[in-house]
């Protein structure tokens, strides 16, 4: 009866252990979110401090733009002076402008009266003998003289009033138009020397101090958004097919309560040796896969980036 109860005993055993839920070691990684200026310049001011948590849209840091404001203001007012000339070619000469060849047309007319008053004289004095026919030529020449002079004012009139030529206005309209994106082109470069935070997060480094110069593109403040967290862990070649994407794993740690749930995101399909630095109960040299889990940016807040885990297996 004794080896029996034994046996039974040792059979309740191998079979809690065939059928025990693995386990695996890992640790906590995250994928930080580095913020940098498109432009150059000095660092004037940083308004976080590492380990500070800021919102979407909160101000981070702020470059001297000096340089980028004179540009602003520059074309700016390139934007005032195409504008000026594109309306000044849309419309006519000025009203002073169009009065005096108003003068100058009411002059033409009195001289083209005297000039046909004149040639009445002299048809009327050929008539009668007492001038020459060539006098009678130079009357009628004046009167022609005096009415193109009326002509030509009249058309300066009429074209006072128009616009420039089309192709003329066309031009000046692109100029307008280059000198408006010339505009947004210089907003664009110093609306980039005040950058806010692209995503919300915990700032993890300051990677300059105010008043050092910043290269372009350089980042300056290192975050780290919640879901941005994830667990990694390496499985054994034995148990990789018990893993796959989409699927459910629980993590625990030293200090963290509560088992923490967490989604397979990737399985590496290339096999590796156990690196020299690695969270396993083991140092035997083996073949792992590397597998990645999300966790919920709830349960973010209880982990810690480099932070030693154990991964299985509900």
């Amino acid at each position: 009866m004794r080896w029996i109860v034994i046996a039974m005993s040792v059979l309740s055993l191998a079979a809690c252990k065939e059928t025990a839920a693995p386990s695996w070691q890992g640790y906590v990684e995250g994928e930080y979110v580095r913020v940098a200026s498109p432009e150059a310049g000095i660092l004037q001011s940083l308004m976080v401090a590492r380990g500070q948590t800021v919102a979407a849209g909160a101000p981070l840091f702020v470059l001297e733009s000096e340089s980028e404001a004179a540009l602003r203001r520059e074309a700016d007012q390139r934007v005032l002076q195409a504008d000026a000339r594109l309306a000044d070619l849309q419309k006519g000469r000025r009203p002073d402008e169009i009065a005096a060849i108003d003068a100058q047309q009411a002059r033409a007319r009195a001289a083209l009266d005297l000039a046909r008053a004149n040639l009445a004289r002299q048809e009327k004095l050929v008539a009668s003998g007492f001038v020459s026919h060539a006098v009678l030529d130079e009357a009628r020449a004046a009167v022609d003289q005096a009415a193109a002079q009326v002509a030509e004012l009249v058309a300066q009139r009429r074209v006072a009033r128009l616009a420039a030529r089309p192709d003329e206005i066309a031009a000046a309209r692109a100029e307008a138009q280059a000198a408006r994106a010339a505009l947004a082109q210089a907003q664009w470069r110093l609306d980039r020397k005040a950058v806010a935070a692209p995503v919300a997060g915990a700032v993890q480094d300051r990677l300059y101090l105010p008043g050092e110069f910043v290269p372009a593109g350089n980042p300056v403040v290192a975050l780290l958004p919640p879901d941005n967290l994830k667990l990694r862990f390496f499985v054994g070649e034995t148990e990789l097919a018990r893993v796959k994407p989409g699927q459910t794993v629980r993590a625990s740690c030293d200090g963290c309560g509560a088992e923490i749930p967490a989604t397979i995101r990737f399985v590496s399909t290339q096999a590796e040796y156990t690196p020299p630095v690695i969270y396993s109960r083991e140092s035997r040299a083996k073949l792992v896969y590397l597998v990645e889990a999300a966790v919920a940016a709830k349960d973010a807040a209880r982990l810690h980036v480099g932070q030693p885990i154990e991964v299985r297996l509900p």
